[in-house]
């Protein structure tokens, strides 16, 4: 169970991942060594699975983002799941109860990769794509 210093000390790491543990026990009003414990803490327990970043994919030239709702036409979703972790391109992927099998998250370059993507898809079934036009948060 985490308690309200463990969730202000989650909030501090979503902001910046790389935050040293004392500026995050001054504003938590811990020592430093107390929020690693916490911090190794919630990684044993499988509350933080890791530390990781956020790119900017319009600076990386890879300006399209695409949410696509996957139809399988079949049950075997296997070869589907070992494509979505193999594409660099597929940033996240859920499989999901409702409307589609699948929801995916894809970062494309330019409109030839995006139709590369949906081209694979289509190896495995239908899909419905919308494109952002802004990220919000």
């Amino acid at each position: 169970m985490t308690d309200q210093t463990d969730r202000e000390i989650l909030e501090c790491l979503k902001k910046n991942s790389r935050m040293q543990w004392q500026e995050i026990g001054k504003i938590v009003h811990l020592t430093g060594q107390a929020v690693a414990t916490r911090i190794r803490h919630m990684q044993d327990d499988g509350i933080i699975e890791a530390f990781t970043i956020n790119l900017n994919y319009e600076k990386l030239c890879r300006p399209i983002s695409a949410f696509i709702t996957v139809f399988m036409n079949s049950s075997n979703h296997d070869n589907f799941q070992h494509f979505l972790l193999e594409s660099s391109a597929i940033l996240e992927a859920y499989r999901v109860s409702g409307e589609g099998c699948y929801w995916l998250k894809a970062n494309a370059a330019n409109q030839k990769e995006l139709n590369e993507i949906l081209d694979t898809i289509l190896l495995y079934g239908n899909y419905k794509v919308n494109l952002s036009i802004g990220k919000l948060k």
